[in-house]
């Protein structure tokens, strides 16, 4: 079986976020069939439609990195009860312009990471809720909404939460399987 290039999305911009440990902690158990790539959403320009006829060169080259990509994997904190603004940023630049989306048919996953007890649950379905309109097949199952996180890694960013890294293992087995099952081939 080829390996699949998946791109990691991180909705937190903080030094010591508990997304992008728990981003580095599945990519370090995922199995070998995927190759990842974290990508930096944080120095993206805010959307503006005056500005896709002459697009800023970050977004343009942010789209078409994400063009070459098999799958994503999305890893976001919880705002507000919805997803940061940088992650909704990220999403509108790489959709447009209308009908050339980057994200289009690629297979996906959601987890929502939180130091509260309820794991970033609404962040994860505002997400969800963006990419079905955007043609981005989400894995159903497992869901992943990581709640109390600060608990679960050590001083050096490494997950230690026995748990978690068992169900973090088990979905990335899943994801595993639903990009290669949704995935297409390149032509």
């Amino acid at each position: 079986m080829s390996s699949k290039n998946i791109a990691v999305i991180v909705g937190s911009l903080r030094k010591e976020s508990l997304n992008l440990k728990m981003a580095k902690a599945l990519i370090a158990i995922a199995p070998e069939t995927l190759n990842f790539k974290i990508f930096e959403i944080g120095k993206l320009q805010m959307y503006n439609q005056d500005l896709d006829e002459t697009p800023p060169v970050a977004w343009t080259n942010f789209r078409n990195r994400l063009k070459h990509f098999d799958g994503i994997l999305f890893v976001t904190p919880e705002y507000n009860r919805s997803l940061p603004a940088v992650l909704k940023n990220a999403i509108d630049i790489g959709s447009r312009p209308y009908g050339k989306s980057s994200w289009n048919g690629k297979p996906a996953a959601v987890v929502s990471v939180s130091p509260g007890h309820i794991g970033g649950f609404g962040a994860n379905h505002h997400l969800r809720q963006s990419l079905v309109f955007l043609n981005v097949p989400v894995m159903a199952q497992p869901e992943a909404y990581i709640g109390n996180a600060e608990e679960f890694f050590d001083d050096r960013g490494n997950l230690i939460n026995k748990e978690t890294l068992e169900f973090s293992r088990k979905f990335m087995m899943a994801f595993s399987e639903w990009v290669t099952k949704i995935s297409t081939p390149k032509t």
